[in-house]
């Protein structure tokens, strides 16, 4: 039978429109093997580094198997060295150094650890009605009534008057009790559903219930509480006013699961954005011999704006970039300046049930792979560093050129909110930068929503930038 001769119009649609399609219709059957064997140790990651400081503790231990060394430990470098840097035990900075001059510029991949999360207040134990409960201020942008009625762990560190620390990490384990805030049934909301939805849940109604029987002695007050805070000094040592000097924080008692009868996705809490670190972590380890040096970093404080000294609106990236130069007889400006970097921050996904708040030709949809962002913000692109046409050409050839999958994205329509990444910070070191990540469904819900797929094709990208 004779082939059917190409339209002219058709040809030039070949010729000149953007395909947008599934990533299936473009990888082969082994490359989707190989990403759903890669997600298997990411979701292993993402039930091990619930918080920021766990997030560095798995990372330091990753690191370490690979062959990473601290920084400072050596008085010399060479290329294809390995050290890390610990930021206060939440941030670290992963290098490798490279074969080329550390002046003609490092690759930078810039993920953060922190996710949204119920933190307890300094004073945080009362009791009530003979019922026990720690008082929390939620931490980054959370819809509060999302975090009723789920179980939730409690991670952290206590630091007792002696200076001692203690770890706590309480609701991961299938023998530990977990924790929850409570909500109105159906029967007696009434009042509280005629709120507007930020405030159906109130700020100072997520309060986590921990306990409910009395110590046995009449002599006493507030007997529920006394019970509780006896069995946290049996069990650590500590006293009240120990939580003075506390970070604890409540999230998702969830284990990360596949989603779908094919399992093509994964649902976890903290997507955002241990999907981009984990990814990130993962191609500094199979980069071996880069030309230009490596700089992973692992940042805190995005969520509620990168401020504070283990976030990236601080100095210490900038801190071991010029300690780096110190090393090399490099001036440190001149490093950053020919410098390049990958902010690997996640994108919202388009929602079927949600379409209203995208506009269609510039979201980025599950399965089309890794999300390149040429800016974020809210509104007329407020708090965005809105990279250059020519880096974005640049990070468009070099993943066409070595067959990642990829796709643009926007956080939401102009006028409907948006949102910001550490690009911005990395800008004003005067790096070339632009948002690359992974699309999420439910982006900040206790249980986001991921495709293997995306997942695997954002640790491609991360490697071929550091590989170039």
């Amino acid at each position: 039978m004779a082939e059917k001769k190409m339209s002219e119009g058709k040809k030039l649609q070949e010729k000149l429109f953007m395909k947008k399609e599934h990533a299936m219709k473009v990888i082969s059957d082994a490359e989707v093997k190989k990403a759903d064997k890669f997600c298997e140790s990411y979701k292993k990651f993402l039930d091990d580094s619930k918080t920021e400081r766990e997030a560095v503790i798995k990372s330091i231990e990753m690191a370490e198997k690979n062959g990473f060394v601290e920084f400072g430990k050596t008085k010399s470098l060479k290329p294809g060295d390995k050290v890390y840097y610990n930021n206060r035990g939440k941030a670290i900075i992963l290098s490798v150094i490279g074969t080329e001059p550390l002046e003609n510029g490092v690759r930078i991949a810039a993920a953060h650890i922190d996710s949204p999360r119920l933190d307890m207040k300094q004073c945080p134990i009362y009791e009530d009605t003979e019922l026990a409960l720690f008082k929390t201020h939620y931490y980054g942008g959370i819809k509060k009534y999302q975090w009723t009625a789920i179980p939730l762990s409690l991670h952290g560190v206590i630091v007792k008057s002696d200076g001692s620390k203690v770890d706590v990490c309480i609701g991961e384990d299938e023998k530990d009790p977990v924790f929850c805030v409570t909500d109105l049934l159906p029967h007696l909301a009434t009042s509280q559903m005629e709120r507007k939805a930020p405030q159906i849940i109130r700020g100072e109604e997520l309060n986590i219930l921990i306990g409910s029987r009395p110590f046995k002695d009449d002599d006493v007050s507030e007997k529920v509480k006394l019970n509780i805070l006896n069995i946290l000094f049996e069990k650590y040592g500590v006293t009240e006013a120990d939580f003075l000097s506390a970070e604890l924080e409540a999230v998702p008692a969830f284990k990360a699961r596949d989603i779908g009868f094919d399992r093509s996705m994964i649902g976890s809490y903290g997507q955002d954005d241990r999907v981009c670190a984990y990814t990130a972590l993962e191609a500094t380890f199979a980069c071996k011999n880069p030309k230009k040096t490596i700089i992973t970093v692992l940042a805190d404080k995005e969520e509620i704006g990168s401020d504070g000294n283990t976030g990236l609106n601080s100095s210490y990236l900038q801190y071991f970039i010029y300690d780096l130069a110190k090393i090399f007889k490099a001036d440190g400006w001149r490093v950053l300046t020919n410098s390049e970097c990958l902010s690997a921050d996640v994108n919202a996904a388009f929602d079927p049930t949600f379409p209203d708040v995208n506009e269609k030709h510039n979201a980025a949809y599950l399965n089309r792979g890794v999300v390149v962002t040429k800016y974020t913000g809210s509104r007329g692109k407020s708090g965005t560093s809105d990279a250059s046409a020519e880096f974005v050409g640049r990070v468009r050839n070099l993943l066409d050129k070595n067959k990642v999958v990829w796709q643009t994205g926007e956080l939401g329509k102009v006028d409907m909110g948006g949102g910001g990444t550490v690009a911005m910070y990395i800008a004003n070191l005067d790096v070339d930068v632009i948002d690359v990540g992974v699309p999420v469904l439910s982006m900040h819900a206790p249980y986001e929503v991921t495709s293997k797929l995306d997942v695997y094709m954002a640790y491609r990208a991360f490697l071929v930038f550091m590989e170039d």
